[in-house]
């Protein structure tokens, strides 16, 4: 009886939290390395630029295998509790983060957890981290439609919506179509599709190489009746931002994968235009 006590006490905690989150979208991939956490900390740095320092947050539920703080130079942080909740770390544009990584006493502890201690430490991020008025919350899922997702579909009221992150090849495609009808069967709203390492444009002599195949993302949108939102190329720059904790969307704001970023964030805030 105390667990379950404890468990209406987190949801109402939830309820209470996310009722000052304007936008609440989760990030999904149904595979691992399409490059879901660079989107993420790109799109949502992308929309901090357009809205606002201060109006957007990230929650890094990847417990697992955490890589937020290392792409917005914020490893070796810690959160720390106050009289309001647990205080999130603050990012590039002081976009608020939260992650297991933060709680994690070196590099070399791993988090060897089954999936109930999973969705407790998701739910207990959702209710007693302080994230306050923010515009969007973006919560940067782990590949596939397991258990951290399953809880952030159940757990967020009114959760708005999923972006999807996919590559050009077929292995690729088949995933998201699982991605998709997951959320489809939890009622959650698909925002769109975004194809991550699209082309290869040589940077000495432009020639252009379709490493992952060509138009994946597009078809798997137009197939399954969903929004595509736009293309990312491949580019060794982004690895090299990543790598320096300085996403590309800030590091070099003129670049083409910095406005196709742009382009992706506007038809995000689009999306959420049109539902009023």
């Amino acid at each position: 009886m105390d667990a379950l006590k404890r468990l209406r006490e987190l949801d109402e905690l939830i309820k209470r939290r996310m009722s000052k989150v304007k936008h609440k979208v989760a990030v999904l991939s149904g595979k691992g390395g399409v490059g879901k956490s660079t989107v993420t900390a790109n799109l949502a740095l992308a929309i901090a630029r357009r809205r606002g320092p201060g109006t957007v947050g990230i929650l890094d539920a990847d417990i697992t295998g955490a890589s937020i703080p290392k792409l917005l130079n914020t490893r070796g942080e810690k959160l720390v509790a106050g009289p309001p909740g647990i205080i999130p770390v603050k990012g590039p544009l002081n976009v608020k983060v939260v992650s297991m990584d933060y709680l994690l006493p070196d590099d070399e502890t791993p988090v060897i957890w089954r999936g109930p201690m999973k969705t407790m430490a998701i739910k207990q991020f959702l209710a007693e981290v302080a994230w306050g008025e923010l515009e969007y919350l973006f919560i940067d899922l782990p590949p596939g439609t397991g258990d951290e997702a399953l809880t952030i579909a159940q757990s967020i009221p009114g959760i708005d919506g999923a972006v999807i992150v996919t590559i050009p090849s077929e292995v690729s495609q088949i995933v998201v179509k699982r991605a998709i009808g997951f959320c489809r069967r939890l009622n959650l709203s698909v925002i769109g599709v975004v194809e991550n390492m699209s082309v290869f444009v040589c940077p000495r002599c432009g020639y252009v190489v379709d490493i992952f195949g060509v138009g994946g993302g597009e078809k798997i949108a137009r197939d399954m009746g969903v929004v595509f939102l736009g293309k990312i190329p491949l580019d060794p720059e982004i690895s090299r931002y990543s790598d320096t904790g300085t996403p590309i969307v800030i590091g070099d704001p003129d670049s083409p994968v910095a406005k196709a970023f742009e382009k992706i964030a506007h038809k995000v805030e689009e999306f959420f235009k049109t539902r009023g």
